[in-house]
Formats: C-alpha cells, sequence, structure tokens
C-alpha cells in the first residue's frame, strides 16, 4: 500500500477524477435544484436530462481525441496536451453558467451548460484513456478506486459546497468557486507523465479514418454476442437514470430544504457511495465481475423502492437519511462492478474510443429516456413513478444473465490458502 501511495500515478488519477467530477453536479442535480428554486416546470426540469448528451455522444469525436494532436501544448504529449487544451475552456464555461438566469432566460442558461457539458465530456474522454494507457493490468483496480474517490470528493465540492455557498455568495460566486476547482486536475496534468504513445506513421487520410473509426468498432463488433453486451451496457443504469433526473424537484416537493438536501444528498451520500465503491471492488474481487454485476444490480434496483417509503412518510430526516444511504450505498456497489466489466471489454489498441464508445451507452437512458421522467412524475405521482423506475432495471438484469450463461467468467485462479 504504502508503495502504491508513493507512486505518483495513483496521485495524478485522484487529482483527475477530482477533476472530472466537478463538472457533473452543475449540469445535473446543482442546475435542477437551480431550476426548481427558480419555480421551473416539473416537465421542463426533465429535460435538463439532455443537457449533457454530450456524455452520450463522446465516442463521435473520440477518435479525434484518440489520434489529432492537441491543439496546444502538444510538446507535453497526446494525453496531457489535449488535457491542458481542454480544462481552461471548461473553467470559464462554469464561470459563464454562474452569470446566467434560469428565472428570466432559462434557455440561455440550458446552452451555457450543454457547452459545460461538452468540454466536461471531452475530458472524461481523455481521462479515461489516461488511465487505460499509463496502468498495467493489474493496476486498473486500485488505479480506478483512486480516480473514484477523487470523483465522489469532488462532486460533494461541487454539490453540497456549490448550494452551501449560494447564500453567502450566490449562484454566480458558486460557480466561480467550481471552477476554480478545475484547477486541481489541471496541475495534475502538469506534473502527470505522460504513458507511452505509440509510433505516429505517417497514413493517408483514408487510412487514418479507417485507424481511428472503423477498426475500433470493427475490433468490438467481432467479439460473441456483442449486440446483447450493448443492450446490457445501455440498460443497466435505466431505473436509477430515471429516479436520479427528479431527486432535487422530489426532495423540494416534500419540504426538504436546500441546506437539508446538501447535508444529506451531498455529504453523507458521498460517504456511503464511497463505502459502496470499496464494497463493490471486494466483491468483484471474490466472485467476479459477472455475478458482482447481477447481484449489486439487482440490489441497486431494489434501493429504488426507498424513494417510495420516503414519500408515504414525508418530510421526515430519518426517512431521507435511509433513503440517501441505502441509494448512495447500492450505487457504489454496482458502479464498482459495471465499471470493471466496461474496462475488461476495452482493447487498448483503441482505448480512447471503445472505452467511451462503452461509456457513451451507459449514459443513454440518462440523457434520452431521462429527459421525459418529469412527464411521467408529473402525469404519474411520486410513488407510481418510483415503482415504475425499479420495475425499468429488470430487461439489464435479464440479459446479464444471458449473458453470463453463453459468456460464463473464466475459472478464477486458486488462492495461496486453497492450494497449500
Amino acid at each position: 500500500m504504502r508503495a502504491l501511495l508513493r507512486d505518483r500515478r495513483f496521485l495524478v488519477m485522484l487529482a483527475l477524477g477530482f477533476s472530472a467530477g466537478v463538472p457533473l453536479p452543475l449540469t445535473g442535480f446543482v442546475l435542477r435544484q437551480w431550476f426548481a428554486e427558480s419555480d421551473i416546470p416539473l416537465a421542463a426540469i426533465g429535460f435538463t436530462a439532455l443537457i449533457g448528451l454530450s456524455y452520450s455522444l463522446k465516442f463521435l469525436w473520440a477518435p479525434v481525441l484518440d489520434h489529432a494532436p492537441p491543439p496546444f501544448f502538444g510538446h507535453l504529449g497526446r494525453r496531457r496536451g489535449w488535457l491542458l487544451s481542454i480544462q481552461p475552456p471548461l473553467m470559464l464555461a462554469i464561470v459563464a453558467l454562474g452569470w446566467t438566469n434560469p428565472a428570466t432566460a432559462a434557455a440561455v442558461t440550458a446552452a451555457v451548460a450543454v457547452v459545460v457539458a461538452f468540454l466536461s465530456a471531452s475530458q472524461d474522454i481523455v481521462i479515461d484513456a489516461y488511465r487505460i494507457e499509463i496502468l498495467g493490468e493489474e493496476e486498473q483496480g486500485y488505479g480506478f478506486a483512486c480516480y473514484v474517490w477523487g470523483y465522489r470528493f469532488a462532486m460533494l465540492a461541487a454539490n453540497a459546497g456549490a448550494l452551501g455557498m449560494v447564500g453567502l455568495v450566490g449562484w454566480d460566486g458558486a460557480f466561480l468557486y467550481c471552477a476554480a476547482l478545475v484547477l486541481v486536475g489541471l496541475i495534475a496534468a502538469l506534473l502527470a507523465p505522460e504513458p507511452e504513445a505509440p509510433p505516429r506513421v505517417k497514413l493517408a487520410w483514408g487510412a487514418r479514418l479507417k485507424l481511428a473509426v472503423v477498426d475500433p468498432f470493427r475490433d468490438f463488433m467481432q467479439r460473441r454476442y456483442w449486440l446483447a453486451i450493448l443492450l446490457f451496457i445501455a440498460l443497466f443504469k435505466l431505473g436509477e437514470a430515471l429516479a436520479g433526473i427528479m431527486t432535487a424537484p422530489f426532495y423540494r416537493s416534500l419540504g426538504f430544504t436546500r441546506g437539508e438536501v446538501a447535508a444529506v444528498a451531498s455529504v453523507f451520500g458521498l460517504m456511503m457511495t464511497l463505502l459502496g465503491v470499496l464494497a463493490g471492488g471486494w466483491f468483484v474481487s471474490k466472485i467476479g465481475v459477472g455475478r458482482a454485476l447481477i447481484i449489486t444490480g439487482i440490489l441497486q434496483m431494489v434501493s429504488n423502492l426507498m424513494y417510495v417509503a420516503l414519500n408515504e412518510v414525508g418530510r421526515d430526516m430519518g426517512m431521507l437519511y435511509a433513503q440517501v444511504g441505502v441509494e448512495n450505498f447500492t450505487d457504489g456497489l454496482a458502479d464498482a462492478a459495471f465499471v470493471a466489466y466496461l474496462t475488461s471489454l476495452t482493447n487498448r489498441a483503441f482505448s480512447a474510443t471503445q472505452y467511451a464508445l462503452l461509456s457513451s451507452l451507459a449514459a443513454v437512458p440518462l440523457r434520452f429516456l431521462g429527459g421525459w421522467s418529469g412527464q411521467l412524475a408529473e402525469g404519474m405521482g411520486w410513488t407510481p413513478f418510483f415503482l415504475l423506475t425499479t420495475v425499468a432495471a429488470l430487461p439489464a438484469l435479464c440479459i446479464m444473465l444471458f449473458l453470463l450463461k453463453r459468456l460464463p467468467p473464466p475459472p478464477r485462479a486458486p488462492t495461496a490458502a486453497a492450494t497449500g
């Protein structure tokens, strides 16, 4: 453990995870809280899910980041050069978002948030590729854990931190504070080691397009049951996505204050998520990725019933803690297994493009189907809506059972105790 802590690559992953986690609440929970306080209708708040379409479509420009030289800082290498070309514009876009006013010009706020999401998704592409390339196979688990811890602490700083600062410095000051948080990732990119890049070969335009775009997708489509794999990835987070979009207006409708939501949903929720990620990593190492996905997926699905319980009880702080605790712990469990699965599917020869494709598919329900969650909640009421989000997780679990039967995981190596 001490040797790992002394390895600056893991400290870099911690810092880059922090930089990646800052923008997400600003186009998600924090933005929806801002819209709810501005008396924007539920249906319109639901459609804020479409602001983050960049997270679902980032595979479209991932080949550019995988192959094109960065416009600035190219002398620092392909991955670091792109990070340092993306992060300053991202910070400026976050500042600009705080200067808008959704109460009078919600469309302008949404448009600037789209820019933030695009730059954030681009940063994610580069960081994911960097993580895959800078770490060996045996180091990926620990490297991802460092990334997740940084990511979740950033979400605390940008979620609870921003909401807590609104009363002191206003929304514009809160977004300025969040923009400054991205400096952590910028400094990390400056100090990070650069992964060894493959030798650059001069190719014709058609050959370069084939290498950057065609080959990564063809490589993936040559796998057995590739379509079932993609369907599973796209549907695994469906129930969580539908419920998550409506969390901020749901809490507000029950009468919880901004400070209570920040303390419980952000601070306490972060602690439970980190515990879930740690437990999920241990779980994956014990029973394997496939079986862990089934078990954690079932727990993630059942946890949505806690929303129903909270709605039936009403404004009760104890039940809010219980709902947030169960929801975030099971999400952390499922996230650890899910990302381990995505990483295992990635060919290092096409790391940025393939991982961007897979992680983009995972965001499809949140961005496309999640956009209708406001209308569903408005039309059905909270209890039927959250029951629907629970049932929505079943298709992915059925596909995973099919994949486990057709593509069983390799037998695990015996431990020293077992062989001794």
